[in-house]
């Protein structure tokens, strides 16, 4: 409940303050924020199925985050930035509607 809470004050902080993102983190943030969702939304699954902890879900957000960054960053050096972002958002959206479907069969029973 306490992450749930925490998310919302995020959200609603940076409706208000609109902080400016550094031009050099840019192309990052995308992936950052798809790969948040992916762990937000595993999370979500998680708790349905009552098996939640909210251990793995700090260690799942944060790695998700670097490691998508990591994958980004390595393909910007190596002059593939576009390939490699496109391949973290496609597996990482394949997980994340693969949890929103679960999640989906979970609440509606269907």
């Amino acid at each position: 409940m306490i992450a749930v809470l925490g998310l919302l004050v995020g959200v609603v902080l940076g409706l208000v303050f609109q902080p400016d993102v550094p031009q050099g983190l840019e192309p990052y943030l995308p992936i950052a924020v798809v790969a948040a969702l992916d762990a937000v939304l595993g999370a979500l699954r998680a708790w349905l199925d009552g098996i939640f902890d909210d251990k793995v879900f700090v260690v799942s957000f944060v790695s998700n985050v670097v490691i998508a960054a990591g994958i980004v960053y390595l393909g910007d050096r190596l002059g593939v930035g576009g390939q490699l972002s496109t391949g973290v958002i496609v597996v990482l959206g394949i997980r994340i509607f693969t949890n929103a479907a679960a999640i989906r069969r979970h609440v509606f029973h269907a």
